[in-house]
């Protein structure tokens, strides 16, 4: 069950999903501290204080009692981000990511003007991509960022 972050106490729980459940792309690309230190893996907590004092919508995926998931959405008018979505590693392949990304969309539809949501993965990891293209995201294009060692590429899904 998807629950809004409501409290900046609960911002360290948060943090640990998307710690545990970013690191294992991070391991699979060869990201590290030293050669990638703004991929979400090793987000600071004061990143994500920030984005809560802003406004960002916070959501948290309730599993039996554990909070085992996590996404943000921030609001940019026409399009709605959805940022950060993350499962804990032993708990995918349940279907609580796709109920995530159910939940997001309707959160957008029901909350915002926006007419669709935008993502931005790395574009090799044609997995995810993938799995966002079996929710209906379609891909718009990538783009190299001279702080990153991949390609970043866009999806978007029509609301």
């Amino acid at each position: 069950m998807v629950e809004k972050v409501n409290s900046k106490e609960q911002l360290n729980i948060c943090l640990d999903i998307i710690h545990n459940g970013f690191i294992t792309v991070a391991d699979e690309f060869g990201l590290t501290k030293n050669n990638c230190p703004n991929h979400t893996a090793f987000m600071s907590i004061e990143k994500l204080k920030k984005q809560y004092e802003n406004g960002t919508d916070m959501f948290m995926y309730n599993h039996n009692g554990a909070y085992v998931g996590y996404f943000s959405l921030s609001d940019n008018g026409e399009c709605v981000e959805l940022n950060n979505l993350s499962v804990l590693p032993e708990y995918r392949h349940l279907g609580i990511g796709k109920e995530m990304v159910e939940y997001a969309k309707d959160y957008a539809i029901n909350n915002t003007n926006a007419k669709r949501i935008t993502i931005g993965i790395i574009e090799d990891n044609t997995v995810l991509k993938n799995w966002y293209e079996m929710l209906g995201f379609i891909h718009k294009g990538t783009k190299q960022f001279d702080s990153l060692p991949f390609t970043v590429g866009f999806m978007e899904l029509p609301l």
